[in-house]
């Protein structure tokens, strides 16, 4: 047990706040455009159009059928390099976290709205809303409220996902963790407080998550 240095312990925590902002900073971000991404695909799945329909479909269909890891690595490198767009790291990986957020974010949101019976936009085109009107103040709330659980774990889910943008050198928490690693050879304290801090994140957003459910079973 001599490799375990209590020193370490502490010292492994300026890493820990740095990494952590870092890595709340790019799922934020990256989630929140691909909430605007999944709800106009999600839409767009439901369109009478087939043009619209198929383009929406083959967004979901690539980037669920790709590693997140992959698509990093396809914008950090082959997209710069191929177009000659100075591409930082960071930006990549919200990039990356949004188009891949968004094709989930997509089926939840068409997940929702299905799941609202079709009377309720009968009767809003019976009271001379248009479908959009009926859309943006019927059915759009009530699909909304039931997004809401499956959501937050896709929050979570792309939390957890940032971890592999080690592999393009985004400073968050994993990388500089693999840094400190590097520098100093211990291995036990620094994966231990990695774990640690993405529970310290995880945990309070699963409990809220589950308070949510409940009330919206209620």
């Amino acid at each position: 047990m001599e490799l375990i240095n209590s020193q370490h312990w502490g010292n492994t925590l300026p890493f820990i706040r740095r990494g952590l902002a870092l890595t709340l900073y790019i799922t934020l971000v990256g989630v929140l455009i691909g909430f605007f991404i999944g709800t106009i695909t999600g839409i767009a799945r439901l369109s009478k159009n087939k043009l619209i329909y198929a383009l929406a479909t083959i967004y979901i269909e690539l980037i669920r059928g790709t590693p997140i890891l992959v698509q990093a690595l396809v914008l950090y490198f082959s997209i710069s390099q191929t177009f000659g767009i100075n591409l930082d790291a960071v930006t990549a990986g919200i990039v990356a976290i949004a188009i891949n957020a968004g094709a989930y974010i997509a089926e939840i949101v068409r997940g929702g709205v299905e799941s609202i019976d079709k009377g309720q936009m009968e009767a809003g085109r019976s009271i001379g809303l248009s479908s959009t009107q009926t859309m943006r103040y019927i059915i759009w709330p009530q699909a909304f409220k039931r997004m809401i659980p499956p959501l937050g774990n896709q929050f979570i889910i792309s939390l957890k996902d940032t971890s592999i943008f080690a592999i393009i050198s985004v400073g968050e928490v994993t990388f500089l963790m693999r840094q400190y690693v590097s520098s100093t050879a211990a291995t036990f304290e620094p994966y231990v407080m990695l774990c640690l801090a993405y529970l310290i994140i995880t945990i309070p957003a699963m409990l809220i998550l589950r308070m949510i459910e409940r009330r919206l079973d209620v």
